[in-house]
């Protein structure tokens, strides 16, 4: 690590925002001076939506690395982790940063992202699907069943039976999911030149272009070319990048149509959400939509 740690740099590690996350006007001041010493590419996508994929390709593309920016995981989505921002800002001599944070667009995360003038991008995916694949990894994967998301994992949740499984994953799990694309709807709505929303279907489509997008939004002037070869070396690599399946539709073969339903309704809760139901419904949405009403 090459950054100098200034006074200004220890004094802001020290300073405590007001309850909404909102730091004086002397340090918002500091910190989007920071902002501007260099970029990085946020990706705050949801978990099993390709964020493993997309960032190592993002990582290739740029020749660039991961610091951890989160203050812990231990069981709940990620929040920034002042410390870690300012000295990556102010470490020049590193390679170019990719961030990859499961966090929600709440209050005090959008004041850190303005501040800083970071551009984050996130994915739109089907709900249905991604739990699926989280239902997978968490079969599987004793880390996985220890972080949970903002929720604890059941002790017994590789014995419990199939329904038991579905159950716990739509009425605990999936409100998570609501909530998160909720706020980054309610995000990209206010400042949609800050946020990126991609689609996972036009990703799974077109990968390369997906990432050359994201890239752009994050301010790097990378060829097309070179987030092609980036996406083609990474994909050589998927099934080490918890890569699962990939492929759309899976939730219907993991959750019956009362279930979807409940989702659907946990969704209507959020009137912003109206115009991205397609999406995070997938190819059940019509049916879900209908039952949940």
């Amino acid at each position: 690590m090459s950054a100098i740690i200034d006074n200004n740099a220890i004094h802001a590690f020290v300073e405590v925002p007001n309850p909404e996350g909102v730091y004086s006007a002397q340090y918002v001041a500091y910190f989007r001076a920071l902002g501007k010493r260099r970029r990085i590419l946020l990706l705050s996508f949801a978990p099993k939506a390709a964020g493993t994929f997309f960032r190592q390709a993002a990582m290739e593309a740029l020749r660039g690395y991961m610091p951890r920016l989160t203050h812990a995981q231990g069981g709940r989505d990620g929040v920034p982790h002042l410390p870690a921002f300012i000295v990556a800002y102010l470490d020049s001599g590193t390679p170019e940063i990719v961030g990859h944070i499961h966090m929600q667009a709440h209050r005090a995360n959008r004041h850190f992202i303005d501040m800083f003038g970071l551009k984050p991008v996130i994915m739109l995916r089907s709900i249905p699907d991604m739990l699926a694949s989280y239902w997978d990894m968490l079969e599987v994967d004793p880390v996985a069943r220890a972080d949970g998301l903002n929720c604890l994992i059941p002790r017994d949740f590789v014995s419990m039976s199939r329904d038991e499984k579905a159950d716990f994953m739509i009425d605990v799990v999936a409100p998570w999911y609501a909530s998160y694309f909720a706020t980054w709807k309610d995000f990209s709505d206010e400042a949609p030149e800050t946020v990126c929303v991609l689609s996972y279907a036009a990703f799974a489509s077109d990968p390369a272009a997906s990432l050359h997008r994201a890239i752009a939004h994050a301010g790097f002037a990378t060829p097309r070319a070179t987030c092609e070869a980036a996406v083609e070396m990474v994909w050589n690599k998927r099934e080490n990048l918890r890569f699962n399946k990939g492929v759309g539709g899976r939730g219907r073969d993991y959750f019956s149509p009362d279930r979807v339903a409940r989702l659907a309704r946990q969704l209507s809760h959020y009137k912003q959400l109206a115009s991205w139901m397609g999406e995070l419904l997938g190819d059940v949405a019509e049916p879900a939509i209908r039952l949940a009403s």
